[in-house]
């Protein structure tokens, strides 16, 4: 063991205990006092400073004290209580609304990120054809349009006149087709290399726009607990099916939702007889439809069923013309897709 003055001359020389630092200059802060050291006034081994790869370098410093910090965290948390106060007057990431007052809900980035409007507006052309109908002619195409008609009568059985819960159940149905095409068709693109023609934001879109028909309805129509559960089962058992024949066969999978989209001007086209008969409230059009189709502020839930029924009328067209491309040979690819037809 050493004596006593060994090792007080030991630490005359050495001096007293090191702390590790990258920052440029170093921030000493002790409980008294803070304290600013030059990048190597203070280090063990002196860099030159002529030399950026010393000036980079990192540095030994010697504290006087004990329980001082390294100059990063010192760092970190300037720039933390820097933040807080921006928070505090409703300026750091991004504001959601107004101009950044004291009312305003400041939504805070860490990635710099400002929220935008939460989804695509437009108006509806409600002047498309509505009779429109392909008839069946080939095996495939009488296969789909059975197909869909026997879907029919259980849910005139089960919905009846309740046309606010048809229509939620329809749209957990149709929102699905242009999903699984459009996932189905990424995939593919991502194997082959190749471009899709603009198909998989075409059907994509569809898709959302189905969706917002649901976020719609069930504004108006509050489902009961067994009709939520059959959402479940029904689109449990739809995607599946839809995925499967897809992959078999895509003309036959676009063929069934244009026949299935036939089925749904049909039941809106029900749902605006019984709203003109008087026999369905004709209530104000939820916030939520105002925005999405650019509705005029007293617009009514019969407004919201007919720009609804032309959206069903230009997806019942763009499937079915997907399906003619498949059956005269062509992919998809080939044919520019119809973008933002609806």
């Amino acid at each position: 063991m050493m004596s006593r003055g060994a090792t007080r001359v030991i630490r005359s020389v050495v001096g007293p205990p090191r702390c590790f630092s990258t920052a440029a200059v170093r921030t000493i802060r002790t409980d008294s006092a803070t304290a600013m050291i030059p990048n190597g006034a203070a280090g063990f081994f002196p860099l030159n400073p002529g030399k950026a790869s010393e000036r980079a370098a990192a540095t030994w410093i010697r504290f006087p004290v004990m329980g001082a910090r390294n100059a990063s965290t010192v760092a970190l948390d300037a720039k933390e209580q820097k933040e807080e106060e921006k928070v505090g007057n409703g300026s750091a990431g991004g504001i959601a609304g107004g101009t950044g007052g004291n009312d305003d809900k400041a939504i805070v980035s860490y990635w710099g990120i400002s929220p935008g409007k939460p989804w695509e507006t437009y108006k509806a052309n409600v002047e498309i054809d509505l009779k429109k109908h392909h008839v069946p002619v080939t095996f495939l195409d009488k296969v789909a349009f059975w197909t869909v008609k026997s879907l029919r009568y259980p849910t005139d059985l089960f919905f009846q006149t309740r046309y606010g819960c048809r229509a939620m159940m329809l749209e957990t149905v149709a929102a699905v087709p242009g999903m699984v095409g459009g996932m189905l068709l990424h995939f593919k693109s991502l194997r082959r290399f190749e471009h899709s023609g603009g198909w998989i934001k075409t059907l994509l879109e569809e898709a959302e726009n189905e969706r917002m028909h649901l976020m719609t309805f069930m504004e108006v129509a509050k489902p009961r607990w067994y009709e939520r559960a059959l959402v479940f089962a029904v689109q449990g058992v739809f995607f599946n099916a839809y995925f499967l024949g897809y992959l078999v066969s895509p003309k036959f999978a676009h063929r069934v939702t244009g026949y299935l989209e036939e089925e749904a001007i049909h039941s809106y086209t029900e749902f605006l007889k019984e709203l003109d008969a008087g026999r369905i409230e004709n209530v104000p059009a939820p916030a939520i439809a105002v925005d999405y189709w650019q509705l005029p502020p007293d617009a009514t839930l019969r407004d919201v069923v007919v720009v609804v029924r032309a959206d069903e009328a230009h997806h019942r067209d763009v499937n079915h013309f997907a399906s003619d491309i498949h059956y005269q040979g062509h992919e998809l690819k080939e044919a520019p897709a119809p973008l933002g037809y609806h």
